[in-house]
Parts: C-alpha cells; structure tokens; sequence
C-alpha cells in the first residue's frame, strides 16, 4: 500500500516502506522515474526476503507524488530525499541511488553524512545536468533554453524530454564533482560499458573525486543504463549486501 509524507514544503510524497532490522536500504530512483521500477521492486523483495528495512518513494513531480516535473529541479528532489530519509527512516541508511538518485544520495550524504552507512550508485549521474546536458546542447538548443525550456528525445518514453532553465540553473548550484566530496563510509559504484545516457567515464571521474575509505567499481561490459538484466540485478544485491556487512555495528 501506497503512503504520503507530507513535507514541510508542502509536497506530498508517495512512499513504500517495509520495517526490518538495520542498516536500512532506501532506493533513489532516476530522473522522470518512480518507484515501481525493477531495481526498485528487486530491492524490496531481497529486504522483505532478509528481513531488512527498506523505503522506496517517488520525488516530488515524479510518479504518485504531488507536484509537475517540469517545475522541479534536482535541489527540490535533494530536498524530497532528506526529509524522507530524516522522517522515515531511523538510524544510518544505506543509499542505492539509480543514475540521478547516484547525484541525490551524495547531496543527501553531503548534507546529513550521519545518516549514510553506505552508497551503491547504479550509473550514477552527479552533476548531469551541467556535464551531461548543457555541455552537450547545440548553439540553438542553448538559445531555446533561454527562453525557458528545450526538448529532446528520449530512448525511455514516446515523449521527449523536456529540459528547463530551472532545472540546468539549479543544477548549477549543487554540483558535487567541482569541490571536495568525503564521503566517509564503503561506496560501490555499479556501471554498464555500453551505457550511452551516463557513460563509463562518469563513474572514473567520480571514483577519481570522491574522498572514501573504501570505494570500488565495477564495470559490467556490455550493460546499459536500465542496468536490469537478472545478472545485473544479482549485482545490485551482492553490492548492497557486501556494503551492509561492511558498516560498522
């Protein structure tokens, strides 16, 4: 059953959360995702199988949430997150974020660290919004931004994407791989060869950046962005299980 936390912004986030023993596991879905998705859903099971506690929730604009997307931006989402996170959920967390959820969980481990046992990213995607949008647009499409908003398209919907100036200026402000990143706790980073919306040297540069006592990566030749193969899925749960075992009791 679908629950609501209402947030003292006032958004109203749709959440599932399952009780259990520590560390718990919170999901952090993608950019114009929900939290019905595979990872999502694979996750669950694994915590209701182990007796783990686990939430998964949409962000605000996102799914069951109240809110439109298109006047969210990754500082709203960020906020979504801690306050989901502080109200939800007791004791340090281990974070799986899924591409954009990768930039969230190290804004919410930036903010709140002694909330964070663990990070798994799963394509994570810090600052794409910069490094992986407006680095890319053309003359033309950095003009209709001006303007308020541009379009592309996209491999997951029948519509496009729909990029605001909000969301590229907001970005701006909660970048994460231009200034020191500790992150004092195991990290796992999880990534597909063949991933073409967040490709490979995302994960080295964040690797290379971040500031952790024990990181690691694994790259998957031949996995793509959905990173939701059974295979890959079975890798999600030992990254997970292998950071869980590593927190410090």
């Amino acid at each position: 059953m679908t629950d609501f936390l209402t947030t003292a912004q006032g958004r109203r986030i749709a959440y599932h959360r399952h009780p259990g023993q520590g560390p718990g596991v919170v999901f952090l879905g993608g950019f114009k995702s929900d939290m019905t998705g595979t990872k999502a859903q694979h996750l669950q099971d694994w915590a209701e199988a182990r007796g783990r506690a686990f939430l998964r929730f949409d962000y605000s604009g996102h799914g069951q949430s109240s809110g439109d997307f298109l006047e969210g931006c990754i500082g709203d989402w960020a906020t979504d997150a801690s306050e989901v996170i502080r109200t939800l959920t007791d004791g340090p967390q281990i974070l799986v974020g899924s591409s954009m959820g990768g930039w969230i969980a190290l804004l919410v481990a930036r903010a709140q660290p002694e909330r964070v046992a663990g990070l798994v990213g799963i394509a994570a995607a810090p600052d794409f919004t910069e490094d992986l949008m407006w680095a890319q647009f053309t003359e033309a499409e950095r003009a209709a931004l001006a303007t308020g908003r541009v379009e592309q398209p996209s491999d997951y919907s029948e519509e496009p994407y729909i990029i605001t100036r909000k969301l590229i200026e907001d970005g701006r402000r909660h970048l994460v791989l231009r200034d020191p990143l500790p992150l004092p706790f195991p990290v796992r980073l999880l990534q597909g060869t063949a991933d073409v919306d967040v490709p490979s040297e995302v994960a080295l540069r964040l690797m290379a950046h971040a500031e952790s006592p024990d990181l690691r990566l694994t790259l998957v030749k031949g996995a793509d962005h959905r990173f939701s193969t059974p295979a890959c899925l079975d890798l999600v749960i030992e990254a997970v299980e292998e950071t869980s075992m590593l927190v410090k009791s």
